[in-house]
């Protein structure tokens, strides 16, 4: 399931990171790694908040769905 359908404030394991390589590397640059932890904080207007390796990230919609938990 994409990160953007997750329930605010449960804890998730990410399963799988997509999008194009050089998209890929972003994301796991900032810490979206398989096997990884991620906390949705909050969604706003289809962007959402974040907590990932003790960080608060703000993604945009089209992001937050390649990240898969």
């Amino acid at each position: 399931m994409p990160l953007i359908y997750a329930t605010p404030g449960e804890e998730n394991i990410i399963k799988k990171v997509g999008g194009s390589p050089d998209v890929k590397r972003h994301l796991e640059n900032l810490g979206f790694t398989p096997g990884g932890m991620v906390t949705l904080v909050n969604v706003l207007g289809g962007n959402v908040i974040v907590k990932v390796k003790e960080s608060r990230i703000a993604l945009n919609e089209d992001m937050a769905r390649k990240v898969m938990i």
